[in-house]
């Protein structure tokens, strides 16, 4: 990926506290959600219930689209993501602690929740493999559509 695209990715991913995720419902339609993340470069983590509706549409099916974003009062300032990636538990649990550090940094008001939540909750990790760098200072609706290859560790490259 060109340096300045994956600049500008990670400027808006370490930038934001919250993305949508659409996931896949069985019954064929797409369930689209707002969540916190945290994210360590280009791998993304968010929390989700075990127990809900989008944590079952991804056991079923992890492909998920993610997008990234923010408001902006001038048309040509708009900058964004939008991510087509794999979604899956996070069980190793050197990577777990490291995610729930991540997500206690960006979100130190959850810190005294956070053991109990746990017991309820799925950490899931999120690794994009299309990006589009959307960017309209280069041109009003300009994206950059940009596919990742993951190497050995499952990072993209």
């Amino acid at each position: 990926m060109d340096g300045n695209l994956r600049s500008t990715m990670l400027k808006l991913l370490d930038g934001n506290r919250i993305l949508t995720i659409a996931t896949n419902r069985p019954d064929g339609w797409p369930q689209a959600t707002i969540v916190g993340y945290a994210n360590d470069a280009e791998r993304i983590y968010v929390i989700v219930a075990r127990d809900g509706q989008k944590y079952a549409n991804i056991a079923r099916d992890n492909r998920v689209s993610v997008a990234v974003g923010g408001d902006t009062p001038d048309p040509m300032a708009i900058t964004g993501l939008s991510m087509a990636a794999r979604a899956t538990e996070v069980a190793d649990p050197t990577e777990r602690a490291r995610a729930v550090t991540l997500m206690l940094q960006r979100y130190p008001e959850y810190a005294a929740m956070a053991p109990t939540v746990m017991d309820t909750m799925v950490l899931l990790r999120i690794v994009p493999e299309v990006v589009s760098v959307l960017d309209y200072s280069k041109g009003f609706g300009h994206a950059d559509l940009v596919r990742l290859e993951p190497c050995v560790s499952g990072r993209p490259a």
